[in-house]
């Protein structure tokens, strides 16, 4: 399994627009972070988890030019503008399967009504496979792959395991009955946005908390806003297993 970490950063990205923060500045890469998202590969199997505003960059970045479906966390924009750059996909392939929470599947349908309408659909409109999931396991082809429940803030987003890897974004809180279901996995990808506290993310803190708890071999940080520092000066300060993610990153299970 190989994954490939299409963006790292939080809903503004690295560089934010217009800020003097001299992170933005950083001529470091590993600094230049787009909205999060990340492609897993398997066998003959390619999906995306969430499709922010970035979308059509990372595909071109990555060379992607199969996808078998996307799962999304939730409903937020950096996490779903995207959708309706699938299009060259769907011309190539054919519906684009979608994996979501019932509400999330509703929140796309209000927001890119053009695309699930049924009546006098638009020619060169893309068409998706809705697929609604719930708390609890279901398949990828020939992989299961596991929901963890969390809130961010007080809206519910779905991290997933497969296999041995596990990923999680955009969370606050996580219950115990959900930790378990990730405890001691190989590799563990987890958010912390900035050291100062955050309603709706972990802070970096919080972040390093939660990696004890699971007890990963290993764990990679996204979601990261400029104000948690410069990649290089953060990543000294870590524990010797934990990792800074960032763009085009690849790792192998």
């Amino acid at each position: 399994m190989t994954i490939t970490f299409l963006g790292t950063g939080t809903s503004q990205g690295i560089p934010v627009i217009g800020s003097q923060h001299p992170v933005c500045f950083s001529d470091d890469l590993k600094d230049k972070r787009l909205r999060v998202s990340v492609l897993i590969e398997w066998d003959q199997y390619a999906y995306v988890i969430d499709c922010g505003p970035d979308f059509r960059q990372q595909m071109l970045r990555a060379q992607c030019t199969h996808i078998d479906g996307i799962l999304f966390t939730h409903e937020h924009s950096d996490h779903v503008a995207g959708l309706d750059d699938v299009r060259p996909f769907y011309f190539r392939q054919g519906d684009v399967p979608i994996y979501a929470h019932q509400r999330v599947i509703e929140s796309l349908t209000r927001r890119f009504d053009y695309i699930f309408t049924t009546d006098n659909k638009y020619p060169g409109v893309p068409t998706l496979s809705v697929n609604i999931i719930e708390n609890k396991p279901f398949l990828l082809k020939n992989l299961e792959v596991i929901p963890i429940n969390g809130m961010h803030h007080e809206l519910q987003v779905f991290g997933f395991r497969f296999k041995d890897f596990a990923y999680l974004t955009d969370m606050k809180r996580v219950e115990a009955v959900e930790i378990q279901k990730i405890k001691n996995i190989k590799i563990l990808v987890i958010n912390a946005l900035r050291h100062e506290p955050h309603i709706s993310h972990f802070n970096l803190e919080e972040a390093l908390e939660f990696i004890n708890q699971v007890n990963p071999e290993m764990a990679y940080i996204t979601h990261i806003s400029h104000l948690l520092g410069f990649h290089e000066v953060v990543e000294k300060n870590l524990p010797k297993n934990v990792y800074l993610a960032y763009d085009s990153l690849q790792i192998t299970i």
